[in-house]
């Protein structure tokens, strides 16, 4: 199954689960929160939910890309989400995490299928947002290994931006990539 449909699938989930029988009142609240937070993504409507759980992949496609995915990239996917998604920070999060398992589960063999569902859903403008996104999802640590880097060409390429707007949003973001730092004798590499 695509992680997107994955996504879909848990994003129109009803009550779910029969209710929880454990005594834990922290794993009772939790459990509701998390529900009450599912009840209110199904207020979303669909194909705003599709465009969501497809950029939110995306930021995960891009973080993991390394096989490093750093809490500095989680928060900034989470932060990404809500401004760019509209989403409240507590939805933010669950859709951030949803898509980090997705993308770790299926990463690789589902990575370029969930990327052109996503573009053919998205408009050239919201296209060029997400691969700006993931430029700085991937440099939220400080730097864009030349894994990363790699797979954020291999994103843009997929999402059929030009490869002037890619060498702009490469430029807004040549002081974290790595291969730049390692020339200008930083990022562990001594100047003299």
């Amino acid at each position: 199954m695509l992680p997107i449909m994955a996504l879909q699938r848990f994003f129109r989930m009803g009550g779910g689960a029969p209710a929880n029988t454990n005594t834990n009142s922290t794993a009772d609240a939790e459990t509701a929160t998390v529900r009450r937070i599912v009840a209110q993504l199904e207020q979303v409507a669909p194909e705003r939910r599709r465009y969501l759980a497809g950029f939110a992949y995306l930021l995960s496609r891009a973080a993991n890309a390394d096989l490093t995915l750093t809490p500095e990239e989680t928060r900034m996917m989470e932060q990404i989400v809500v401004e760019i998604g509209g989403l409240p920070e507590a939805q933010a999060v669950l859709v951030v995490e949803i898509a980090k398992n997705q993308a770790e589960l299926y990463g690789g063999t589902e990575d370029y299928l969930v990327t052109r569902e996503f573009a053919a859903g998205a408009t050239p403008e919201q296209r060029r947002a997400a691969v700006e996104a993931c430029f700085g999802v991937a440099a939220a640590d400080g730097a864009i290994t030349s894994d990363e880097a790699a797979e954020l060409t291999e994103i843009a390429n997929e999402l059929d931006l030009s490869k002037d707007e890619l060498n702009e949003i490469r430029r807004n973001h040549a002081d974290q990539l790595a291969a730049i730092k390692m020339m200008r004798g930083q990022g562990g590499v001594s100047g003299s």
